[in-house]
């Protein structure tokens, strides 16, 4: 199978097996959407009436935020099962969203400059190529869109094991092709799914690429100094996990795609 083959179904698997990353928005976190979504001071005062992409993003829980907040939300994913979760949420809670089952490399449903904001979690690791991704975003953005987005740090996924001094090993080369091996060490890595390790310069170089401007940049600090060695949050002591980074798309390059947007489904209330 291939790489969207393989993650679809790990997607779907987690989704339909109630996973934590399906945990879908809580009445709580509806009551305060932005301090919920932006706990760095990254959005606007106010959303409301703005064009908002989720992009990687189904679930039940980001896309709903935003839908809560008043933005004209769309929410693309490969997971049939997680976009479900999007539109049960949505029609229980008497949202209007738009639902999309496509590939963040590969957004050709949508059409040129169509959203004031892109926010994707951490999921590019599930392509072979970021660059096709952050190209795709460019598209769909109109310039001064901002682009928010977390990744997984290069340096976690070479972690292949933990020594008997409890010391983590780098496994993994730094410019290695290609799917991620298996490791002993599973921490931070989905059971079922194909990775790919992006390198500093794809992740912070390819966006340069396309006309971004990197406004912030952050690492989210995971450390736990309570748990056992066994533990990720033993682990997030020695090796940031994440990366997050704001942008701002100040230019388009010359070549964008022209395409007939994708109907997708739409929850109106």
């Amino acid at each position: 199978m291939d790489y969207r083959t393989t993650n679809q179904t790990a997607w779907n698997h987690l989704a339909d097996t109630g996973s934590l990353f399906a945990k879908v928005a809580s009445d709580a976190e509806c009551r305060e959407p932005l301090k919920v979504l932006d706990g760095r001071g990254w959005l606007p005062k106010t959303i409301a009436g703005m064009d908002v992409l989720c992009l990687a993003s189904g679930g039940g829980w980001q896309a709903i935020l935003y839908a809560v907040a008043g933005a004209n939300v769309t929410v693309v994913d490969l997971s049939d099962s997680m976009l479900r979760l999007d539109e049960r949420e949505a029609k229980r809670r008497g949202l209007k969203l738009r639902t999309v089952q496509a590939s963040m490399d590969d957004l050709s449903v949508l059409g040129d400059s169509q959203f004031d904001l892109v926010h994707q979690p951490v999921s590019t690791c599930y392509v072979p190529d970021v660059r096709p991704v952050f190209g795709e975003v460019a598209r769909v953005l109109r310039v001064d869109g901002l682009y928010i987005s977390q990744h997984k740090q290069p340096v976690s996924l070479q972690i292949s094991h933990r020594n008997e001094r409890h010391q983590f090993v780098i496994g993994v080369e730094y410019f290695h092709k290609g799917p991620l091996p298996k490791q002993q060490d599973e921490s931070y890595r989905e059971t079922g799914a194909v990775e790919y390790l992006h390198r500093l310069e794809d992740l912070i170089g390819g966006l340069c690429e396309q006309g971004f401007v990197v406004e912030d940049f952050r690492e989210p600090k995971r450390a736990d100094y309570q748990v056992d060695v066994s533990h990720f949050g033993y682990r997030g002591r020695f090796v940031p996990p994440y990366l997050r980074m704001k942008a701002r798309l100040l230019r388009k390059k010359e070549q964008t795609r022209t395409s007939t947007p994708a109907p997708g489904k739409l929850w109106i209330p």
